[in-house]
């Protein structure tokens, strides 16, 4: 466990620093990282995808998804709330569940993000390549990994300022979609293309569910990656003034952005287009919803908004891939240069470390995409969820220890304790068994991320008895 999380005030602990790491992170940085954290670059592309396979009731899967986020986050900021750290679940879970639990799913939390990496260097370039055709594509992945590599080396207040002007062009772009989009559904918005159906559009093609119930179930599988990221703020606050502050407003913040961002966009889509309207198929969602109200070069506008998600992505990618690294390496899982951070309060060693695995994973989606990335995709595919289930988990057992050792810090408290909890777990193991009955892909993701996260537990296993024999001959 870090400085921070052991003694004295929480907030006064992080002020004075994590373990070398120094707070960096404003009030208005983590706020914006919170707000900005639960919009990635998969809600503008791949919302199209859960519409076609769900029509109009798209709007219960990302509600369900929605809820079980939000169930994630309440859990997971009432042990951030009481015991702030860089390491967040993984070092909760090393606590509570064992040094096994903590081990395998902080590294396999490092492998997804470090792998997101390639994913998003890859989609920023194909779009800066399109603007600018004489740069390659594989040049511009390159020029933005180092950019951002540079931005975290720097500091972290860069990253923060960094993340706060990309988030917010995000949190902009979507509540003006949002208020912009609701006018003209109602045909209130002046000089619109679109007459504005109002919620006819909802039950007029077919109804509400034109493809069945099953189709819901269908769009859970589709949406449920692009809320990954929620849990960054956690992991951030352990750098900030006030990480209890920190995470409390963004735990009690959680169901309105979900309720906005998500579900109020995408009624927006669905409202002012029919769900199987060809423009959404060929445009994307939000691309197609723009030129219906007859916004000039929406296309463009939608590109750099992408740009935008896909580098806030990128940033904090290679952020909370590195505060993992660092975490792991102070409680001994990972070489020991990853726990040291630089004068400027860096931990270097743990952001090279992990940009290291990222242009390595840039470099097998360029020459192998279809063989060894997808490889690599496939099995962090399903570790979102596993990180999820791990946190539920390790709740049911921190509630006690917190109540019991600090309970003045037990000030943000997770809804129906253990009801809910179990529900949660319930509703993402369902996930999962949905997601090996669905096959394809899906059952491709669980299998591999599973056997992955075996052999991980494995090694965890061995260097965990090794370290036990080494004590006990030294005693």
């Amino acid at each position: 466990m870090t400085k921070a999380s052991t003694s004295g005030d929480p907030g006064q602990a992080a002020a004075s620093g994590q373990d070398g790491l120094k707070a960096g992170l404003k009030n208005r940085h983590l706020s914006m990282i919170a707000i900005g954290g639960v919009i990635g670059a998969g809600l503008f592309v791949g919302s199209k995808s859960g519409i076609a396979a769900a029509g109009p009731a798209i709007l219960i899967s990302y509600a369900l998804v929605g809820a079980m986020v939000v169930f994630v986050m309440r859990m997971l900021g009432e042990m951030a709330a009481a015991n702030p750290t860089s390491g967040s679940f993984s070092a909760y879970a090393d606590r509570a569940l064992g040094r096994w639990a903590g081990f395998t799913i902080g590294w396999l939390y490092w492998f997804f993000w470090v792998v997101v990496l390639a994913v998003e260097a890859t989609a920023g370039a194909e779009i800066l390549e399109g603007w600018i055709p004489a740069v390659p594509q594989w040049a511009w992945a390159l020029i933005v990994m180092v950019v951002l590599t540079v931005t975290n080396l720097g500091s972290v207040s860069s990253y923060g300022e960094f993340e706060f002007w990309f988030a917010g062009i995000k949190v902009v772009a979507i509540s003006a979609f949002v208020v912009i989009g609701g006018l003209a559904m109602f045909g209130l918005l002046p000089g619109s293309d679109n007459p504005g159906a109002g919620l006819d559009n909802l039950t007029a093609h077919g109804g509400f569910l034109p493809n069945g119930p099953g189709a819901i179930l269908a769009g859970v599988l589709m949406v449920v990656f692009s809320f990954m990221g929620s849990e960054i703020v956690t992991l951030a606050a352990g750098e900030s003034e006030d990480p209890q502050r920190a995470v409390t407003k963004a735990t009690n913040s959680v169901i309105w952005r979900i309720g906005v961002f998500y579900l109020g966009s995408i009624l927006v889509v669905v409202s002012l287009l029919p769900w199987d309207s060809k423009e959404i198929a060929e445009k994307g969602s939000y691309v197609a919803a723009l030129d219906s109200i007859g916004i000039p070069h929406a296309g463009q506008i939608m590109n750099v908004i992408v740009l935008t998600a896909v580098l806030s992505c990128l940033n904090s990618g290679l952020y909370t891939a590195s505060r993992m690294a660092f975490s792991l390496g102070q409680r001994g899982d990972a070489p020991k240069s990853f726990a040291r951070a630089n004068k400027k309060g860096v931990p270097q060693a743990a952001i090279l470390g992990s940009v290291v695995f990222g242009f390595l994973s840039v470099f097998f989606n360029y020459m192998w995409p279809d063989t060894v990335f997808k490889f690599l995709l496939n099995a962090s595919g399903a570790v979102a969820l596993f990180v999820w289930l791990v946190i539920c988990f390790t709740q049911l057992k921190m509630r006690g220890i917190i109540q019991r050792e600090t309970p003045e810090r037990h000030v943000v408290k997770m809804w129906l304790f253990p009801y809910l909890t179990w529900a949660t777990i319930g509703m993402i193991t369902f996930v999962l068994g949905y997601m090996v009955y669905d096959g394809g892909d899906n059952r491709q993701q669980v299998l591999l991320s599973t056997g992955l996260g075996a052999l991980v537990l494995v090694i965890g296993l061995v260097l965990d008895r090794r370290r036990r024999a080494q004590g006990a001959a030294q005693r």
